[in-house]
């Protein structure tokens, strides 16, 4: 069975919602940063922290991509970007879907991107477990 966590952007958030282009930018700005400190630490740091290739199929064109694993410890992981209705309003977010045939490096590179984009969107990030955290200034 499917596992998804969202990613919604609500009042404080960085932006108020994403392009499936400008999430893909997301995934290459982690992946340039973590080249960097590759580069710090003198080895390739980038090939164990962003094990994937981005890949898109025709029939999902402008709907959603996925992470292709480029080992055996990793498989795929699926991302999109719509709105979703919650407590009685229509929100923009990002949802990150994990197969049925997923592998547990999945979920964890999962829960590791979903981490990083929610901090630097500032977004509120529904876990997959259904845990909920804030990365937005709340009062």
């Amino acid at each position: 069975m499917s596992q998804s966590a969202f990613l919604y952007f609500v009042e404080g958030s960085s932006v108020a919602s994403l392009t499936l282009d400008e999430l893909k930018d997301q995934l290459l700005r982690y992946q340039e940063q973590t080249r960097l400190t590759g580069q710090q630490l003198g080895w390739e740091y980038e090939d164990a922290a962003f094990p994937y290739t981005i890949e898109t199929k025709p029939e999902a064109e402008g709907q959603w991509f996925y992470l292709k694993g480029k080992n055996p410890l990793y498989k795929y992981i699926v991302m999109g970007v719509g709105t979703k209705q919650v407590d009685e309003q229509e929100r923009n977010c990002v949802q990150v879907v994990l197969p049925a045939d997923s592998t547990p490096g999945d979920k964890a590179k999962a829960n590791e991107l979903c981490k990083w984009m929610a901090r630097h969107l500032k977004s509120e990030l529904h876990l997959f477990n259904g845990r909920i955290m804030y990365f937005n200034p709340r009062k």
